[in-house]
């Protein structure tokens, strides 16, 4: 179990993803030049990486697609124990099977969990900067948003905890949306600030929504994922754990998550505000969720290893590049560069249209809630990588 099926995979590989269905190459669908460089814009934008998925994945999804019907589904033993088998193995985390609730996306799980806890005009807790979503997702449902600004010194990206307290106290809010590993800035949340996370829930009462999508993208040798529910039975029974193999796998058009809710009432509530609205999770990323989870440790080792050079490009890219930085990445395969000091000596009103106009498509750094800032995407090929590095000097200049 957990092996794949070949020892070597090439992430070199030159795939075209301009002209398909991509979401991340649609805007500059243009074709590739010679080697497979892109000569307009390199989309290293929304989180997906531009590599095959594991072999084992592929595999079992031909087989299923062999099968020839594609009824209704629901998931079947293998799948529900590859889920607790995996949790048991990487985190030592022994979940109850009914403690699982699928879901078509993780995406679909925050706004399911602000629907969830309290009421429409409660307040939900999240900090910032923070990936999208956390944003949006109580506006949908009708909540508001408090928020307090993670600070960053020399070492990276930290909390304030007596600012979170002094919000959380007056804010009244009942969720705190908790991204770990965290998105953008990549830190890996260490044992000790789970804990600070964990009493101030408990202080203010409040239910703790996880999202650890990015869990097997650790990078940093010095870190290791401790999942936030496994603090301790009574952290784990206000929590809501979202996790899916899309991120890691690279399978996210798949469209299959899962949430983690050992709370009976807090679960039915979750299953409850789903009703009518969430649909169920399609044959095929079942599929790929079971294989991904059992079968391919060898292709993940692989992958972390590519990544870790490609962020080390990043690293010295950015450390060459005047008025831009970069605080430690561990883990995710994105760098959240602070481009502040570029723009307020070069009048430039928005960096990342800036970079796009010279080559480079990143995230606006705005719609995380931190305007100056943006966020590029390394998990892509190597060469591909070093000409989008490369146009980013030259715009740097």
């Amino acid at each position: 179990m957990g092996r794949c099926i070949q020892m070597s995979f090439d992430f070199d590989a030159v795939l075209e993803r301009a002209g398909t269905d991509s979401l991340k190459w649609a805007k500059y669908a243009n074709g590739s030049g010679s080697n497979g460089v892109i000569p307009g814009v390199i989309p290293l934008w929304v989180a997906d990486m531009d590599f095959a998925a594991p072999p084992a994945v592929i595999t079992a999804l031909r087989q299923r697609i062999d099968h020839g019907v594609f009824g209704y589904s629901q998931p079947i033993a293998s799948q529900i124990d590859a889920v607790v088998d995996y949790l048991d193995r990487k985190f030592g985390w022994a979940i109850d099977p009914e403690w699982i609730v699928w879901l078509p996306g993780l995406v679909s799980g925050l706004n399911v969990a602000c629907r969830t806890v309290g009421v429409a005009a409660d307040r939900v807790f999240t900090a910032t900067p923070i990936y999208p979503p956390f944003l949006s997702a109580p506006k949908f449902s009708g909540r508001r948003v408090a928020s307090a600004p993670l600070v960053c010194d020399s070492s990276g990206w930290l909390w304030d905890f007596p600012a979170v307290d002094a919000v959380l106290k007056t804010s009244e809010a009942k969720l705190f949306l908790l991204c770990h590993p965290h998105n953008p800035t990549g830190r890996v949340w260490n044992e000790d600030e789970l804990w600070q996370v964990a009493l101030l829930a408990e202080k203010h009462n409040l239910v703790v929504c996880s999202d650890e999508i990015h869990n097997g993208l650790i990078l940093s040798p010095s870190r290791q994922h401790r999942l936030f529910a496994t603090l301790s039975p009574e952290v784990a029974a206000r929590t809501i754990t979202l996790l899916a193999p899309s991120k890691t796998f690279n399978i996210p058009g798949l469209g299959c998550a899962f949430a983690i809710i050992p709370d009976s009432a807090l679960r039915r509530g979750f299953r409850d505000a789903m009703h009518g609205i969430v649909p169920h999770v399609n044959a095929l990323g079942l599929v790929a969720t079971e294989a991904a989870l059992t079968s391919c440790d060898d292709w993940h080792a692989a992958l972390l290893d590519y990544l870790r050079g490609n962020l080390h490009a990043v690293e010295r890219a950015v450390a060459a590049a005047p008025g831009l930085d970069m605080r430690p990445v561990e883990a995710t395969y994105l760098a959240w560069i602070d481009a502040r000091e570029f723009v307020a000596e070069n009048g430039i009103e928005n960096p990342a249209r800036y970079f796009e106009q010279h080559g480079v498509w990143l995230s606006d750094g705005a719609d995380f809630g931190a305007p100056g800032f943006v966020r590029l995407n390394f998990g892509t090929r190597r060469a591909l990588l070093n000409e989008a590095l490369a146009r980013l000097t030259r715009a740097i200049g």
